[in-house]
């Protein structure tokens, strides 16, 4: 679906329009998965997810690859390769924007092993060298680790903080494997030059998501293997009233059902800047287990700070996976997601979409006085 596009200044008429960016079997790779999107300071979107060589298999030769739009995702640059390393594997891209510096950070996996950072300072297109974090992160009793998949966060202390998860060692042995999964999150507190480890949530609780709410309090949103009984097949989540140093006991959202899946949450506005709190989250909102169950990506509405959920809409009923969420420079709403009609995993879509769209025309962006949009 596609209906022409209006101004941020006149939001009246609601538009939806899907750009596959990234199709498997396309550009050397059978397979692209896991989306991660930020919009830097220069106001380009980027758009990274992995790209893997021979199958869609989560182990083997897979790179971190980047496309980048500098007209609110209406065109994109052609696609470049930021992380190879031969037949490992480069995945789980984690960006984030350090808005005092305008430097684009990336924090990713190799072999789900090892944690590594890299740094743009010109909206992507050169990229640092690779720079190893792992013994900073990763404590030593923990075995298979993961950095987002979906973009971090700059809370308004200056800190940057990346959503992460990981398994105890030797989960193998477990009777049930799901009692070793955690969630966790890393920080910064000098603009990424040195990275250490904050609070861990779990055990059952899996890749996760988080956004600052307008009270300074963080809001972690987690992937759940809960067994069957209270918080089976629904989102958990957890709160930090330290900038993610501890975290709360783990609660569950009814409302956010999963077939078991990733998830992201973003703010959309806030009061201070806009007219009213908004937190934007995006999951296949299925109940139906298994990797090529699940479908249904839907995108929500929160106007209470991510304590309940006023609005969904469906983003695509067919089998879709996981997603990001961002805000575009002229103030639309952006997901990348993983999307098919057969199967999950047939391409990555950068869906583009304004309030008027998400709601059915009940709101609408209004700005305040002196603000443009994108500021």
């Amino acid at each position: 679906m596609a209906t022409r596009r209006r101004s941020a200044g006149n939001p009246k008429a609601p538009f939806l329009k899907q750009t596959d960016i990234f199709v498997s079997g396309e550009e050397g790779y059978h397979t692209y998965r896991i989306p991660a999107v930020v919009v830097s300071d220069r106001r380009t979107i980027l758009a990274f997810c992995e790209g893997r060589k021979h199958s869609r298999s989560d182990r083997g030769d897979i790179d971190v690859v980047l496309r980048r739009s500098l007209d609110n995702g209406e065109t994109w640059q052609p696609m470049q390769v930021i992380a190879d390393d031969g037949a490992n594997t480069m995945g789980n891209p984690s960006p984030v924007v350090d808005r005092s510096t305008g430097t684009v950070w990336l924090i990713f996996c190799r072999n789900n092993d090892q944690v590594y950072v890299m740094k743009s300072a010109d909206d992507g297109v050169t990229w640092s060298n690779p720079l190893e974090v792992t013994k900073d992160v990763k404590k030593g009793d923990w075995g298979w680790y993961a950095t987002g998949p979906c973009h971090g966060v700059q809370l308004r202390s200056g800190r940057l903080v990346i959503p992460c998860d990981h398994r105890l060692k030797h989960s193998d042995d477990l009777r049930d494997r799901s009692l070793s999964m955690y969630s966790h999150v890393i920080y910064s507190d000098d603009h990424g030059s040195s990275w250490r480890l904050g609070g861990t949530v779990g055990p059952y609780m899996n890749e996760c998501t988080i956004v600052q709410t307008c009270n300074g309090s963080l809001y972690l949103n987690m992937r759940n293997y809960t067994p069957k009984g209270a918080g089976w097949h629904v989102r958990a989540y957890a709160w930090s009233r330290d900038d993610g140093v501890t975290w709360s006991g783990v609660k569950f959202d009814d409302t956010l059902i999963e077939p078991v899946c990733q998830a992201s949450v973003a703010r959309f506005t806030d009061k201070d800047n806009h007219d009213r709190n908004r937190v934007l989250f995006s999951n296949p909102a299925s109940q139906v287990k298994g990797l090529m169950k699940r479908a249904k990506m839907t995108v929500r509405l929160s106007y209470d700070e991510c304590r309940s959920w006023n609005v969904s809409k469906l983003l695509h009923p067919g089998p879709s996976a996981y997603s990001d969420l961002a805000v575009a420079p002229d103030m639309t709403i952006c997901c990348l997601y993983e999307r098919g009609e057969k199967i999950p995993y047939e391409k990555v879509t950068f869906a583009n979409f304004n309030i008027e769209w998400l709601t059915d025309g009940a709101d609408h962006l209004n700005l305040r006085q002196g603000k443009k949009a994108g500021e």
